[in-house]
């Protein structure tokens, strides 16, 4: 086929943007840098445009034209591509754009949180993709208190409505932005003079979840106009959203070996472990969890954002464009842990019974509760962390594009800045109960009086009284470029010559305020008792369903921060171990040709890339940790430390499709690519977990990802509306930054805090603490880890059949390993999705049933260790109605299954969490006038 249909291709999906609109619109070719590659001749270019207007007059409607239109794109490609488009978003089940991309082969969603982060590409961890939005980058502040930040999207805080096309690059071409090793996705906005004038479209809707019984509200709204000369335009689209996110179901945190916990009970005159270990049925070398924790994560999101577009294009030659865009995102969240903690006093231990693969998996514990008591001593600990927090994040952004069109030459301009913080804060009150209990790691606890423990009068703080974290997070994008294009007449179709420049800063200051005061449940504010049905559906234990619970988050701030005198104790620890700065820039240059004719076309080039990095953070000895006071004086070596590092890499590229016949494609595509390890990694930070003993710190020493790719496909266009596509990609990682855990000897900075001393006790009765507070910390730090390899392929194939049916299937086959044999995080050897569908006359539906197999995650919070999620089944499913041209109906209904999100270290046996989510329906009205 003729390479000059590339830009009609391109059109046609850049178009297919109204916000919420069933009808896609007509569009032109994207800009920036992960724009189509310049035509061959001035006269094609002309062609092109011409052709393109003529989309003036052309309206692309329903499944089947999105389809073919994402698959055109994929079609004309250079490089190995695959494409969204609005009406995908639509129509497909989706409430963010990364459950969109689902629909795309390699593409795979990690669903720990239910709304969907993080998205890997070809089985590589989602830090390892680039996302841009209309080819520049987007400042994202972590939403979570205590997260470990990655340089992952995350496409939960991003409103589909305001997209209008997705282009994801497998492989990549030298003119595109380094920082990409799984695959670059590129997100366009549309621009005011590619869409009718006075053109309105929108929706109204709610959002509902099963679980929790709760239905919220969402809009959108979007509107185009430009001139009659079509000379300037500006389009504005805003959306209010809502959702009820919900996670219940089981945590444990971390394990003890057996002969450790009887150490300690013995030291308390409990004999009932060494029992059960002189009569066999449980061994020394046996792993017992440390609390089973029925868990409760609970938020209502709110996002506000508006986004616009002012284009002027006072001639032929000239077009600029200005984006402007404002997100606000309203995260507060409750999460309550309700856990017996049975290692942390084994004098209360009664029985323990082994399981499969050596793991403890039941077991019983005496004790007596304490009424109205805030400082209960009993031989059975159950905690109930309840932790209220504030997070909104406000990201804003500038870009301006610039671009002028001379006699067989083409300039490209673009710049801005981007910006997003959250000034998120944590209260925390941490009650306790005194009572007997069992546990199991099938049903979790269960208390051996539910009467008593399900009367607040029996819960109070346990010399405890909690405290406040403010943490101010910060990120910020500065940005520009300049690409230039040079057309030639022959099988050269074009040269391209560009440079980068990007100036990112990331940072963290944490604040912790102690002393707050002593309360009982009913003090701080009981909120009657929990009705986890989530819960129920796992099969977990009526403890686990229903126990007290507080009146919820301004309850438990006002417990806090209510206290005589608070505010004026802070904990230099929390300080020094979780504030961090760093600071990234890259300066990049590339040439790229850009050769081809009707059978034979492609790229080759080189981009070069010179990065400074400055990394800050506090590096604090023994002597201050211990004191644990301000101010402290720091020896040399010691204190707030700048480490400095540059770096220069080469990167070549090659991409070559070959048209076999008009409709069958051979691609082929070699490669050089590095990614960055996430921003905290990278500071001179240590992060202690003081009641587990774990800690997680920095490495400004780390060099970049690198790997050698390549790439291939096949593909069959055997229809207007069908395909069938394998490919296969293999990645030679030559550094692959991994986490390497190592004991290490550190102050434990809670040691001396009101209400430790139990916890306390416990560490030194078991051998992990001194009396001094000198404890073995497990320390998981990031390091260059060598090589890793990856391989795998795709199959993909989608046929519009008779009757308004068709579908969309794929598989994904990955297998990936470092050098030394060890898995690589994100990673599942196997996933697929089936995806049929139906379009006829007024009505629509799809079907999506995805599955991937195992794979190796990182832990979301500070000393979290990783762990492994066993494979994830989700069911979606999509119904639409067009009520007339101006109104239509759309039922979204999302993991129909409830699927269980199960995470384990080692074995499947040795649970480290559970949960699920609840289903998720979303009823939109949606408009076009």
């Amino acid at each position: 086929m003729s390479h000059r249909k590339t830009l009609l291709a391109v059109s046609i999906i850049t178009g297919l943007c109204l916000a919420g609109s069933l009808h896609a619109q007509d569009a032109t070719k994207p800009s920036g840098p992960a724009a189509a590659p310049a035509q061959s001749t001035d006269q094609q270019a002309s062609a092109d445009q011409a052709q393109a207007k003529q989309l003036a007059t052309v309206t692309v409607t329903g499944i089947r034209a999105s389809l073919q239109a994402s698959m055109d794109t994929k079609r004309n490609a250079d490089a190995i591509v695959d494409a969204v488009t609005a009406l995908d978003i639509g129509k497909f089940p989706a409430s963010n754009v990364a459950e969109a991309l689902a629909q795309i082969p390699g593409v795979t969603l990690d669903r720990q949180l239910g709304a969907t982060q993080r998205v890997s590409i070809n089985g590589m961890d989602p830090s390892l993709n680039l996302t841009l939005l209309d080819g520049h980058p987007v400042a994202q502040a972590v939403w979570l208190y205590d997260d470990s930040p990655n340089r992952g999207f995350n496409f939960s805080l991003l409103s589909p409505e305001v997209i209008g096309a997705i282009e994801v690059y497998k492989s990549i071409e030298a003119r595109l932005p380094e920082g990409a090793m799984g695959g670059l996705i590129n997100m366009h906005t549309v621009r005011p003079l590619d869409a009718p004038s006075n053109t309105v479209s929108g929706s109204v809707g709610i959002n509902y979840n099963d679980m929790v019984d709760s239905t919220r509200p969402s809009a959108s709204i979007f509107y185009n106009w430009h001139n009659a000369d079509k000379t300037f335009g500006f389009n504005v689209s805003a959306q209010h959203f809502e959702q009820f996110n919900n996670r219940e179901g089981l945590e444990n945190y971390g394990y003890s070996s057996v002969a450790s916990v009887n150490t300690a009970a013995l030291a308390k005159g409990n004999n009932a472990i060494q029992n059960e270990l002189n009569a066999g049925t449980i061994k020394p070398t046996d792993m017992m969890p440390n609390q089973v924790a029925a868990t409760n994560f609970q938020q209502v999101e709110k996002r506000d954002s508006i986004t616009t577009n002012f284009e002027w294009a006072p001639t032929q030659s000239f077009t600029s464009n200005l984006n402007l865009m404002y997100s606000r995102d309203n995260l507060d969240n409750v999460n309550q842990s309700m856990y017996p903690w049975a290692t942390n006093s084994p004098a209360g231990i009664t029985s323990l019974t082994e399981g499969p693969n050596g793991i403890i998996t039941s077991g019983t514990q005496a004790g007596t509760p304490c009424l109205n008591s805030t400082n209960c001593t009993s031989t059975a600990h159950t905690f109930t962390d309840n932790n209220a927090r504030i997070s909104h994040v406000t990201t804003k952004g500038a870009d301006l594009q610039l671009d002028y069109k001379g006699d067989g030459w083409q300039l490209h301009g673009q710049g801005g800045v981007s910006d997003s913080r959250n000034p998120m804060q944590q209260a925390v009150k941490e009650i306790f109960y005194g009572g007997a209990f069992n546990w199991s790691l099938s049903q979790g606890p269960q208390f051996t009086d539910p009467s008593t423990a399900n009367n607040p009068n029996y819960w109070a703080d346990n010399g405890w009284g909690g405290n406040l974290g403010k943490e101010l997070y910060k990120a910020r994008d500065g940005y520009g470029q300049l690409d230039f294009t040079k057309d030639f007449d022959s099988f050269l179709n074009s040269v391209q010559v560009g440079a980068r420049y990007v100036d990112h800063t990331e940072s963290q200051t944490l604040n912790v305020y102690t002393g707050a005061q002593t309360l009982t449940l009913n003090q701080i504010g009981f909120g009657g008792l929990s009705n986890l049905q989530g819960s129920r559906d796992l099969g977990l234990s009526q403890s686990s369903i229903e126990h007290v619970q507080t009146m919820g988050q301004q309850a438990i701030f006002d417990a806090v921060t209510n206290s005589p005198g608070f505010g004026s104790a802070t904990d230099p620890n929390s300080f020094w171990d979780n504030t961090f700065a760093v600071q990234q820039k890259n300066t990049s240059g590339y040439l790229q040709a850009n050769f081809g004719n009707d059978n034979l076309r492609g790229n080759v080039g080189v981009r070069y890339v010179h990065t400074e990095n400055s990394s800050s953070g506090w590096v604090i000895p023994a002597s201050c940790a211990s004191a644990d006071v301000y101010p402290c004086n720091f020896p040399a070596g010691f204190g707030y430390i700048t480490q400095n590092s540059s770096r220069n890499n080469w990167l070549p590229a090659l991409n070559i499709a070959y048209n076999v016949t008009p409709d069958i494609i051979l691609r082929g595509a070699g490669s050089e690519t590095i990614a960055y390890a996430p921003f905290n990694q990278m500071a001179p930070y240590f992060a202690a977990n003081d009641t587990v003993l774990t800690a997680v710190a920095g490495n400004p020493n780390l060099s970049p990802y690198r790997s050698v790719n390549w790439d291939g496909s096949a593909e069959w266009y055997f229809d207007p509306h069908s395909v069938v596509a394998v490919s296969f990609f293999y990645k030679n990682v030559l550094n692959y930054i991994v986490n390497a855990a190592t004991m290490q000897e550190r102050v434990n900075g809670s040691w001396t805090l009101p209400g430790y001393q139990i916890n306390a006790a416990s560490l030194i009765a078991t051998g992990q603490c001194t009396t001094a507070g000198i404890c073995n910390y497990n320390v998981t730090a990031p390091v260059d880890g060598g090589g890793a390899t990856v391989k795998g392929g795709t199959l993909a194939y989608q046929q519009a059949y008779a009757y308004g049916f068709g579908l969309r299937a794929n598989y994904t086959y990955s297998d990936a390993h470092t050098n030394n044999n060890g898995a690589l995080p994100y990673n599942s050897k196997n996933s697929y999705t089936i995806a049929p569908y139906y379009e006829e006359g007024p009505y629509s539906a799809s079907v999506a049933y995805s599955y991937r197999s195992s794979y190796l995650a990182g832990g979301y919070v500070a000393g979290a260790p990783a762990t492994y999620i066993d494979g994830f089944k989700e069911l979606d499913a999509t119904l639409g109605y067009q009520i007339n041209q101006y109104l239509s109906l759309n039922l979204n209904m999302l993991n129909l299954l409830n699927s269980k999100y199960y995470a384990y270290l080692g074995s499947k046996t040795q649970m480290s969490a559970e949960y699920v989510t609840g289903r998720q329906f979303m009823l939109k009205l949606q408009f076009k006038l």
